[in-house]
């Protein structure tokens, strides 16, 4: 075996594949460690389960980047827990480290004391997808949530329709079955709430239903529906607050969800050691920044709170981080301050769970840490600790029943599903 660059790539989703991409194609010897037993992400447990074209072609996708002699798989490995990334940046010593590992604990709500009433009334996005995606399957063994009508969604970005979504269709769907009537999830989500009910002679009012009411911090024109020019002149910015406003009106129309604009959380409401809602205070917004208006306090009851304000990397003992998110010297590179030839990329930098941004920043994030190795031919390990690495590598690997043939693995996970 000759010298080589190796790299390991923790997470092998969207932007973690496209980086093993680039990585194998420079002739790179690529590990890629994946906590889960196929690499897909919130490809497969953050999309609600209709995206099924979409699911299917950019699982294909990752796949097809990752299956290669140069690439080596490792499943069921947690950074962190199974694994430390001291181990690798110590011990392996190899060429370069790509955190790929994505954000995948949920931004806290803000409020102080409630988290410890999550499943008493609150509940975080992330779980409740994952529930969503799952619960049908007939192995499933996880959480189970109920969708009372008049739920609080508090958010304001694509993730938070896509919650709106799934309580707006899980009601709908609820009512219907108890008066007799079934109706399929994806032939919901695809015609929408209105024509549904209409082709068995009901309206939402028939329903007798408040519905799922989304709660968002600044104006319409502000949400993250729709990204704005970089440096936007003021055309730009009006022109995208438009977009934003019709993309709202879409969903809205679509599945009749409740929204209050200018409305922030700020208290717990509280009975029998139970969330039963949330007080809020209205805003403005002056400067770009949220302001509160002074006594504008609201009370608004409900069953069940869902937090849907982004997801955050998980820590990793060892590795600096700035805020929520991981220390880099800047977001184009993703170089993690203090840690040579280690790079964050993706969803853990970028926070942004939109597929097309993770890509392009894993894409960029790993050409430059290729430019960064061609220019350090010392990062490259002889064959001798090539090999040392690999017999770890297998090590890992055996422990989790993983034979060393990507697509066979593959295809024995998806059939056991």
């Amino acid at each position: 075996m000759e010298n080589r660059y190796v790299a390991v790539v923790v997470g092998g989703a969207v932007s973690g594949s496209e980086a093993v991409f680039q990585l194998r194609e420079n002739g790179i010897v690529v590990i890629c460690i994946e906590q889960n037993s196929l690499p897909y992400g919130k490809i497969e447990d953050g999309l609600p389960r209709w995206h099924v074209e979409q699911r299917k072609k950019e699982e294909e996708k990752i796949d097809e980047r990752i299956t290669h002699p140069l690439v080596h798989f490792v499943p069921h490995t947690k950074l962190g827990k199974d694994l430390s990334f001291e181990e690798i940046y110590k011990d392996w010593q190899v060429s370069a480290i790509l955190l790929a590992n994505g954000a995948w604990r949920d931004r806290p709500l803000g409020i102080e004391g409630i988290d410890q009433f999550i499943e008493k009334g609150l509940v975080y996005q992330n779980p409740l997808v994952y529930w969503f995606n799952h619960y049908h399957e007939p192995g499933y063994r996880g959480t189970h949530y109920n969708i009372p009508d008049n739920t609080i969604v508090i958010g304001g970005g694509l993730a938070s329709m896509d919650v709106l979504k799934i309580c707006q269709i899980e009601l709908t769907q609820k009512t219907l079955k108890a008066r007799g009537i079934q109706v399929d999830m994806l032939k919901i989500e695809k015609e929408g709430i209105p024509k549904t009910l209409a082709a068995h002679g009901l309206s939402w009012l028939d329903l007798g239903l408040k519905g799922t009411s989304l709660f968002y911090r600044r104006r319409i024109e502000d949400m993250p529906l729709a990204e704005a020019p970089l440096n936007a002149n003021p055309e730009e910015k009006t022109k995208a607050g438009a977009l934003r406003r019709k993309i709202l009106n879409n969903f809205q129309t679509k599945f009749l969800f409740n929204f209050f604009e200018q409305h922030l959380p700020q208290k717990a409401i509280l009975e029998k050691d139970r969330l039963v809602g949330l007080q809020f205070v209205k805003t403005q917004i002056a400067n770009s920044q949220v302001k509160v208006i002074p006594d504008s306090e609201t009370d608004v009851r409900s069953n069940l709170v869902i937090s849907s304000i982004g997801s955050i990397p998980e820590p990793l003992p060892g590795l600096p981080q700035k805020g929520e998110y991981y220390d880099v010297q800047n977001q184009d590179t993703g170089e993690v301050k203090g840690f040579p030839f280690v790079f964050a990329l993706g969803n853990a930098v970028t926070g942004k769970g939109n597929i097309r941004v993770s890509l392009l920043h894993g894409r960029q994030v790993a050409k430059h840490a290729i430019e960064q190795l061609k220019a350090n031919p010392s990062r490259m390990c002889s064959s001798s600790k090539v090999e040392q690495i690999l017999s770890k590598v297998q090590k890992l690997q055996q422990k989790v029943g993983f034979e060393g043939d990507y697509k066979t693995w593959r295809d024995k996970q998806l059939a056991q599903r």
